[in-house]
């Protein structure tokens, strides 16, 4: 560990110099504007789930640019790298920066933007003032936020791991990686997956143990049953996660041979493991996106949801049938007929509770008075994307296609189908269309939508040509290729394709703006700016810190329409008086923790066991001195209630 360490490469030291004068800039603000203390106080030290949720969402899109650029840089190199042109990036340098965008896109962009919706809105629907363990919650995003920035530091100082996002072994034993980039890898994803596995236990025991009185199971809104099958999903793999790269580890520090081919290991076992965590995560990241879904449709259509009950018996049969897939990620490895065919069969089962969705979905739509707002864009959006990129996999589904199509870049264009398509657009629905309950006003709709249509045009543009590829025998993680191939034509029009999606991130971000300089347009209307069915509905926006003064009955499945209809004015306020609180105190020990594990994490990377030890003690410390703090809540008198009740109640938007 010295200044060696930092890279030589003009595009890193450019990089790592912005962040830098960006940090500078944002901190010097903050400071000179007199916003440290608000900071503090207000955010960073939140127990209050809609704030964790913000700055969730805020950290994700940060590192959405991150893994945007990231996504530039490889197709800007695949674009000119053709023939006697080398391009502009090493085939080290490439393989990290592929290694880090598939990191980035699934573990800090996807799944921060999930908890962070999960934080804004599951406490609401349900009829809880907050989570079923505020505290935790809080250590879930600060652990989260430690191993973002670790990420960041990878790239900076030292190296980041070169092994593709999965980090299969040889390739990430010692022998063959022996710098530091596999250990801030598997460091990385140790400290992210503890804080997701934290924040999974929190709400399924708030969805199970905090509903509102008479909302049953078989009442929930759709997204509170899909939330509830991600969290339990996040439960069973995360555990997978951590126990593979712990064994990874325990192999570079040590010298165990889990994965080695000598000594009894097997490089095999840890694909195998690997996958039992990574198929279902793609359904732990996509079925919240099937729940928002199943909240705007309706809304915007004006009709009750169709086929809920065959909906909550997909997202089961979705949630059971994800662990039965994984080993059609290596169907080329010899496993054999019977068990390929098992697989194969499995993976077109699971297409059939998904197209129930999709059909219902457009059931509800059927005879609708359809609403064209941008969370609608959205959705179309994604029901073109969606099933092409499921079409695409249950070709792969077959072990003879597979054989043909594996490693090449159709694989590549499928899974984009997936997570941009499915996921992406997804959460990007759900934020427009619960934007307005969490900051009172709404998103621009020609922004927002100038952005969807640059995202959906970007992303055909982008893709498709990587199917044609795909075909044409392009293999993944390619930095150069020969020109006789004929491949470069495609490899620019894909690289047009990046560009225009990073036009829509720029619109979004331009949207935002936009909206935060008009909103005193959108304060002078009345009624909520969506029409929604859901019990979150019922209170004002922004909503207040506490969500509900009084703790609502709940009587079917879609609350606040049936609130409505026996009370056509609504604010839907149960005539019961108010009673006194108790809310979370703000704690800063979440903070210390994240950079205590950060410290852990830097340290253990780097071999400087003294300080990995003290970061440990520091986080085991700090939990043993938080158990022991007895002023952790506080009570907000009925009067108070009353008070503030009525004042947000006045400026409901």
């Amino acid at each position: 560990m010295s200044f060696a360490a930092l890279p030589p490469n003009a595009i890193v030291l450019s990089a790592f110099l912005f962040m830098i004068a960006l940090a500078g800039l944002i901190i010097g603000a903050l400071f000179y504007y007199k916003r440290w203390r608000w900071l503090w106080d207000e955010w960073l030290t939140s127990l209050d789930a809609k704030k964790i949720g913000v700055m969730y969402i805020i950290v994700g899109f940060v590192m959405l640019v991150r893994g945007a650029i990231d996504a530039a840089l490889m197709r800007g190199q695949q674009a000119v790298a053709a023939g006697d042109s080398l391009g502009y990036l090493s085939p080290e340098h490439f393989g990290q920066i592929f290694t880090a965008h598939g990191v980035i896109m699934i573990f800090f962009v996807a799944m921060p933007l999930m908890f962070g919706l999960f934080n804004l809105v599951v406490p609401m629907q349900i009829g809880a003032r907050d989570v079923a363990f505020p505290f935790l919650n809080s250590l879930s995003f600060w652990l989260f936020a430690a191993a973002a920035v670790l990420m960041n530091i990878s790239l900076v100082y030292g190296e980041f791991a070169s092994i593709g996002w999965l980090g299969y072994p040889p390739l990430s034993e010692l022998e063959y990686s022996p710098g530091v980039g596999v250990d801030y890898y598997i460091w990385i994803l140790q400290i992210a997956g503890l804080g997701s596995l934290f924040s999974a236990i929190n709400f399924l025991v708030t969805i199970l143990k905090m509903r509102a009185p008479g909302m049953t199971l078989m009442r929930m809104p759709m997204f509170e049953w899909t939330t509830l099958a991600s969290v339990v999903l996040v439960i069973v793999i995360f555990p997978i996660l951590t126990a593979t790269l712990a064994m990874l580890s325990l192999d570079r520090l040590l010298g165990m041979h889990f994965f080695t081919s000598d000594f009894g290991g097997n490089a095999m076992m840890y694909v195998n493991l690997i996958w039992a965590w990574g198929h279902p995560e793609v359904y732990v990241l996509i079925l919240p996106a099937f729940g928002a879904f199943s909240e705007i449709v309706p809304t915007f259509a004006k009709k009750r949801l169709f086929g809920y009950s065959s909906m909550v018996a997909a997202s089961i049969v979705i949630c059971f049938l994800s662990f039965v897939v994984w080993l059609h990620h290596f169907f080329t490895m010899g496993a054999g007929a019977n068990v390929n065919a098992f697989f194969g069969i499995a993976t077109m089962v699971i297409a059939i509770p998904t197209g129930v969705k999709v059909f219902n979905w457009l059931a509800t739509m059927y005879r609708g008075r359809i609403t064209f707002t941008t969370p609608m864009y959205w959705f179309l959006g994604f029901v073109g994307t969606f099933t092409l990129g499921g079409m695409t996999g249950v070709m792969m589904a077959v072990p003879g296609i597979d054989f043909q199509m594996h490693n090449s870049l159709f694989l590549v264009a499928h899974f984009h189908n997936m997570v941009i398509g499915g996921v992406v657009f997804g959460y990007l629905a759900a934020l427009s269309f619960w934007f307005p309950k969490i900051f009172g006003f709404t998103l621009d709709e020609k922004w927002g939508i100038r952005a969807f249509w640059c995202w959906l045009i970007g992303f055909f543009v982008a893709f498709m040509p990587l199917y044609l590829l795909g075909f044409m025998g392009a293999t993944r993680r390619l930095e150069h290729y020969d020109a006789s191939t004929g491949w470069q034509p495609l490899f620019i029009v894909a690289g047009i394709g990046v560009v225009i999606i990073a036009l829509g991130i720029v619109f979004q971000a331009v949207q935002l703006v936009v909206s935060i300089i008009k909103r005193h347009e959108y304060a002078d209307t009345t009624g909520d700016p969506w029409d929604g069915r859901t019990l979150e509905w019922s209170i004002p926006s922004p909503a207040p810190f506490y969500n509900f003064a009084i703790i609502p009955a709940v009587h079917g499945r879609d609350a606040f329409w049936e609130m409505k209809q026996s009370d056509p004015i609504v604010q839907a306020r149960p005539a019961q008086e108010y009673v006194d609180i108790e809310l979370p105190c703000n704690t800063p020990v979440g903070v210390y923790i994240g950079a205590c594990a950060f410290v852990f994490g830097f340290a253990i990377v780097w071999h400087m066991w003294w300080l990995a030890l003290l970061g440990f003690l520091g986080v085991v410390g700090l939990l043993i001195a938080r158990s022991f703090d007895e002023n952790t809540e506080y009570i907000l008198p009925a009067a108070e209630i009353a008070r503030l009740d009525a004042a947000y109640t006045q400026k409901t938007i």
